[in-house]
């Protein structure tokens, strides 16, 4: 469903453009959520096990660029995420002032198993397109997220 809006055609066009990755993005979103949910962990914990991960140790001021979330939002997330037993924090040897937030064993096991399966299922939702199309959309949102 598209604009109802009687503006040009470069404004209805922007505006479809516009709902229309909405709508996907959050179709999307409530599809894959609802498997970190089955295992008891929210967007912002998921993002910080993976990102850990993937690029090792970082303090919180990192994890939240990495995320693009408050650093309020990441202490709370760092908070419930030490709480389970999966990460810890430890001071930054090279900066005495700084602390970094580490994978536990448990917490390193966890997204190990972890995300393979989420992967499969962002794999799933991505299956009816093409790899080109997988590319396209990459460079799309590239463009539209860089643009200042």
């Amino acid at each position: 469903m598209g604009t109802h809006y009687p503006g040009s055609a470069s404004e209805k066009n922007t505006l479809n453009a516009f709902i229309k990755l909405m709508r996907a993005t959050e179709s999307l979103n409530m599809r894959l959520n609802r498997h970190l949910s089955d295992a008891n962990l929210t967007v912002s914990q998921f993002g910080t096990l993976e990102a850990l991960l993937h690029l090792g140790p970082l303090n919180q001021r990192a994890i939240g660029e990495k995320l693009l979330k408050s650093g309020g939002n990441i202490t709370m997330v760092v908070d419930n995420l030490e709480r389970l037993g999966y990460v810890s924090r430890k001071k930054d040897p090279e900066d005495r002032r700084a602390v970094l937030i580490h994978l536990t064993p448990k917490g390193k096991q966890f997204i190990e198993e972890f995300f393979p399966k989420h992967l499969e299922k962002i794999k799933e939702e991505f299956s009816i397109l093409s790899e080109e199309e997988k590319k396209t959309l990459a460079d799309l949102c590239q463009k539209l997220g860089k643009k200042e």
